[in-house]
């Protein structure tokens, strides 16, 4: 049974009055009867789980029964998936299922599973329960993925914040964030080094902005760990912490995140000097090598310049718009290959192609101003020390070329 059809019979079935005996409890139960527990899940091994994951449980202390209510499933038979995703316009659903059913998968993945009962008041449980029902109508079951401000984190912490009548958002706003969308990513991507690279070269401005807990907690992790300095009301004019002692429910089996991004500075700043290296030997001893080279170099920089491009006009990926790494890769590195395999051949250069490289040099010349101005937010320092060595190295080998052919 595909997942919106299984959806849509859990759904008719509850309204129906008729509901399922593994929902019965929780579908019905009083406030008073219901317990509310946050399940954080740790980051799994491949690229889409290195994020982690959560859900909420609702559980029928007189049946015993208990549901998990999560935001984290998408359909690939939805029509046009894959081109949704490219735009960054992904529908994402609510699933609930029981809890057992719902943790088997993370347990036996090797993945930790962690339970933190919460305090709510049997209203604020009640109004709780009633909103993930409807939630999971199929008319509301569907939203837009956004990985950083609306996906499966955000909606649960949405869902309790509703829950709480705002006390969680503005608990959580009051207090700074540890670590930038960059750097989180940065961090929970660096078991594949490659994703790290080129989720790091796409991220614009928009993944250095200072963050308090309240959006860092678009991770299940940080809002596990920041539930725990949230206090609500007592009853009787006093606080008490949301959240009681977490109960490890499982342990990671699977390697462990860093507790820091890496720092890509030195490695890259190390590879751009190399490869700029590379490029003056080659100019030098051999003219094969240096054509190989400066074509990998400008048709890699082109690539990624459209890229950005298609990013930042054609897609909603809002947080790869007005990418500064755009003055470093651009397609004008496409207009001088051509000059590149004309010096091999020991043929003339049109002086158009020193126009352009005059142009890419004043465009360097302009990022780094840019990451020097006070104010500037993207931190992109790793790729200005990638790309100098190699546009400098590159600029003056074609120059010269252009001196001697012109």
């Amino acid at each position: 049974m595909s997942l919106t059809a299984r959806i849509l019979l859990l759904c008719a079935l509850l309204l129906a009055g008729i509901p399922p005996s593994a929902h019965a409890g929780v579908a019905n139960a009083p406030g008073a009867n219901l317990e509310v527990a946050l399940i954080s899940y740790g980051p799994g091994e491949t690229y889409w789980e290195r994020f982690g994951h959560d859900a909420i449980e609702l559980r029928d202390t007189v049946s015993g029964e208990s549901i998990d209510f999560n935001y984290g499933v998408f359909d690939f038979d939805e029509s046009g998936f894959l081109l949704n995703f490219a735009r960054g316009r992904m529908h994402y659903l609510m699933d609930a299922s029981t809890t057992e059913t719902d943790q088997r998968y993370y347990i036996e993945s090797g993945r930790s599973v962690t339970r933190q009962p919460l305090a709510l008041t049997p209203e604020q449980t009640s109004a709780l329960r009633d909103f993930l029902m409807w939630n999971l109508r199929p008319e509301n079951v569907r939203y837009n993925y956004d990985y950083y401000v609306d996906n499966c984190t955000t909606r649960v912490r949405d869902a309790l914040n509703r829950a709480l009548g705002g006390v969680l958002q503005k608990q959580l706003e009051a207090r700074t964030g540890g670590m930038t969308y960059r750097q989180q990513t940065a961090r929970l991507m660096s078991a594949q080094t490659w994703l790290m690279l080129i989720l790091d070269l796409g991220l614009g401005p928009y993944a250095d902005q200072p963050l308090n807990a309240w959006q860092e907690s678009f991770l299940p992790m940080v809002l596990q760990r920041e539930l725990a300095h949230v206090q609500v009301s007592d009853g009787q004019g006093g606080t008490r912490p949301l959240t009681q002692d977490g109960q490890l429910l499982s342990p990671n089996r699977l390697d462990t995140p860093p507790d820091q991004a890496p720092d890509l500075r030195m490695p890259l700043a190390i590879a751009g000097l190399l490869f700029a290296a590379l490029l003056v030997i080659a100019a030098r001893y051999w003219p094969t090598g240096l054509t190989l080279l400066g074509t990998l170099y400008l048709v890699s920089a082109g690539i990624v310049g459209v890229l950005q491009l298609v990013l930042w006009t054609l897609t909603a990926h809002h947080s790869a718009w007005a990418n500064a790494n755009l003055l470093l890769f651009n397609p004008l590195a496409f207009v001088l290959l051509p000059t590149l395999w004309r010096i091999r051949k020991g043929m003339a250069a049109s002086h158009w192609a020193d126009r352009v490289i005059l142009l890419q040099l004043l465009a360097l010349v302009v990022a780094v101003s840019l990451h020097l101005l006070p104010g500037v937010v993207q931190q992109n320092q790793p790729w200005l020390l990638f790309a100098l060595p190699g546009w400098l190295a590159l600029s003056w080998i074609l120059r010269r070329g252009l001196r001697r052919l012109g």
